[in-house]
């Protein structure tokens, strides 16, 4: 990524190098390649140093949009301070009902919008399920064939998901903050040399 800068100021971003006017003069695309890093700033093209020291997983904050400054012969594209997302559900408030925001469909104390808890949340619900219903017809059999017990293998297998299951939305809860949830889905290496999470992982299906 480039930066043309005129007057000591940032007047283009080139994303993709392309043929350009500077001044009264049109420069070929094969500049950016053939062309020194000197010989390029001696004409106002500048390449651009990205400091993203500021910016933050976007799954648990927001960034601002990223800026560009041009100083001491440099450009640098950076970002502003993030906001962390909300971890806790945003409710339909009483001021909401006397502004006559609040929908038909929707009663006071009712969720808003979902945070990050009841987002993560409902994901660890779906995986469970997900890994629960190929083997549901186990169960469905037990119950319609008299002579029928589900093997042991499969009921250590659904118990241990289920376990699993509210371990996992125990951890997410007990988050304090988006950065300790976060930390709950960061892998490791271990001194083993095994890659874990602190949330951990579902059981597999032994045969």
């Amino acid at each position: 990524m480039y930066a043309l800068v005129e007057n000591n100021e940032i007047t283009k971003i080139i994303t993709n190098p392309k043929s350009l006017v500077i001044g009264d003069v049109r420069y070929p695309a094969n500049i950016f390649q053939l062309w020194t890093k000197a010989e390029k700033e001696a004409v106002g093209i500048y390449e651009v140093v990205t400091n993203s020291s500021n910016f933050k997983d976007e799954e648990y904050y927001v960034n601002t949009s990223e800026q560009y400054n041009f100083a001491d012969g440099q450009v640098t594209r950076s970002w502003g301070t993030a906001t962390a997302k909300n971890i806790a559900d945003t409710l339909w408030t009483q001021t909401d009902s006397d502004n006559g925001d609040l929908p038909d469909n929707k009663e006071v104390g009712d969720v808003r919008v979902e945070g990050l808890k009841t987002q993560k949340k409902k994901i660890v619900k779906q995986q469970a399920e997900g890994l629960l219903a190929p083997t549901d017809w186990y169960v469905v059999k037990a119950t319609e064939v008299e002579d029928y017990s589900v093997p042991s293998n499969i009921t250590t297998f659904r118990a241990g998901v289920r376990a699993k299951s509210n371990e996992m939305e125990t951890a997410i809860d007990n988050a304090a903050d988006v950065d300790a949830l976060k930390t709950l889905y960061t892998y490791t290496e271990q001194e083993d040399g095994s890659i874990t999470r602190p949330l951990g992982e579902f059981p597999r299906l032994e045969d």
